[in-house]
């Protein structure tokens, strides 16, 4: 079984070595480096080309919102997790119009962050649900029938991690078909990327995004 490349960026030494501990406890997961600011994240990044990077939102030198998107901005960019100590949806928010693939907040349990971490590797948006609920209330009216029941299919099944060819499959429709519709989301939302759509979508309340880890008491 390939093992998931895990570069962990975290400034406290002891949760540094806590977080690894709990990541490499999962035998399909391998640390291939640590970081203890934002900029060697950064240059970690290109360096080891991990699959993923699980990034502190409070890091020095660059924080977690800068060093995702140069991180994302990589020839070969691997997906980014951010760990965050603030369930302001607007750290949030900022951190996936960056280019993060899921933001879970440090109360979120080991095993749930062991199963985000599987999640963005397979392209999927990983929310903490706290945060989730955030960016759904936000709701403004006169939104509610900016996009097409299918671009709302399209879009939920993006926001999944499905491919073009999957979502085809899943619709019954051409891929040619499902880049129309994708490229009409895009121009209606202003903005480039899935992850940006997704974001979008779901702060407007046109999107019904699954929370990441379950809450537990």
């Amino acid at each position: 079984m390939k093992r998931l490349r895990v570069l962990l960026a975290e400034d406290h030494a002891v949760v540094r070595e806590g977080t690894r501990k709990i990541l490499e406890a999962d035998p399909t997961i391998s640390v291939v480096g640590e970081a203890a600011d934002g900029a060697e994240a950064v240059d970690l990044a290109r360096e080891l080309a991990p699959d993923v990077v699980l990034l502190d939102m409070a890091m020095p030198v660059l924080n977690g919102v800068e060093a995702t998107r140069r991180i994302r901005s990589l020839d070969r960019p691997p997906y980014v997790l951010l760990l965050s100590a603030y369930d302001d949806v607007d750290y949030a928010q900022a951190a996936l119009e960056a280019g993060a693939n899921g933001y879970l907040l440090k109360i979120a349990h080991a095993a749930d962050v062991v199963a985000a971490i599987h999640s963005v590797a397979q392209g999927e948006v990983v929310l903490h649900p706290t945060v989730a609920r955030k960016l759904l209330g936000r709701r403004p009216r006169d939104d509610a029938h900016l996009f097409s029941q299918r671009e709302t299919q399209v879009l939920q099944q993006a926001s999944r991690g499905a491919r073009n060819r999957d979502i085809a499959v899943a619709l019954g429709v051409s891929t040619r078909t499902v880049e129309g519709h994708l490229t009409s989301i895009f121009n209606k939302l202003g903005v480039s990327s899935r992850t940006e759509a997704i974001v979008q979508a779901a702060s407007r309340g046109l999107l019904d995004i699954q929370p990441g880890p379950a809450e537990r008491p």
